[in-house]
């Protein structure tokens, strides 16, 4: 059954320009399938950018949130074919890949380079949007859980792709303060979590891990505890 609901839903996503119309729970069980993962720590893409070859130009791919936000790196060091610092947002073929997954929105968790990247991609029945918001600040870390939110609300078609360079720290601390705010991590659980998606490059960057265990949810966004048991991947395999 799980199946077939698959193959529907895969018709809906990619042969018509229907995702607006599609609910939480199709796309959950859409983009759930789709990866294959079900924990936090489980990768998409590994640390080249291989392993799932349609979000080729990310790095280090984890779900946030099952069909609705996802977090990573920049795929650039390691590019096979536009090889270039890492420190860089996604190259293009990372965004148009995101846009073609059906993803709404990516956000560059940095600043360096972003006024030379593309703003908009376009592709067939979807857009992405790229967007630099760094989510140091509480006014900035309430816009990225809002526009979450609206993901989770339908207001948004399409899941959003947070990423810093590597994919370890700055998306991690972000990644952290979603998953307090909307499956409920407790401050230990959630530095926890932050550590262990490192892939071990977290010695010292006390300033981050600080502002992972002060990070307190904000009140106006709350969810049901079935919508919550839908989209809360679980925490680790380990």
């Amino acid at each position: 059954m799980k199946i077939y609901a698959y193959i529907i839903l895969q018709f809906i996503f990619f042969a018509s320009s229907a995702l607006a119309q599609t609910t939480l729970s199709e796309q959950v069980i859409y983009y759930e399938d789709r990866y294959n993962v079900s924990c936090t720590d489980e990768k998409i893409t590994d640390n080249k950018g291989d392993g799932y070859d349609l979000l080729y130009g990310t790095r280090n791919m984890r779900v946030i949130l099952h069909g609705v936000a996802y977090r990573g790196g920049a795929n650039n060091f390691y590019h096979k074919t536009n090889k270039r610092d890492n420190h860089n947002p996604l190259p293009i073929d990372g965004l148009t890949n995101l846009c073609n997954e059906g993803f709404s929105n990516a956000i560059y968790l940095y600043s360096k380079n972003f006024s030379s990247a593309t703003k908009s991609i376009d592709c067939g029945d979807n857009t992405l949007s790229y967007l630099q918001i760094s989510g140091n600040s509480r006014k900035e870390m309430k816009e990225i859980i809002d526009m979450v939110y609206k993901v989770i609300n339908r207001e948004i078609s399409g899941p959003i792709y947070l990423h810093c360079w590597n994919g370890w720290h700055q998306s991690g601390y972000v990644s952290s303060a979603i998953l307090k705010q909307f499956c409920g991590y407790s401050d230990q659980e959630a530095l926890a979590y932050w550590m262990r998606n490192t892939d071990g490059a977290n010695k010292g960057l006390e300033a981050v891990k600080k502002k992972v265990v002060e990070f307190k949810p904000f009140e106006e966004y709350q969810i049901s505890k079935e919508i919550r048991e839908e989209i809360c991947p679980c925490q680790s395999k380990k």
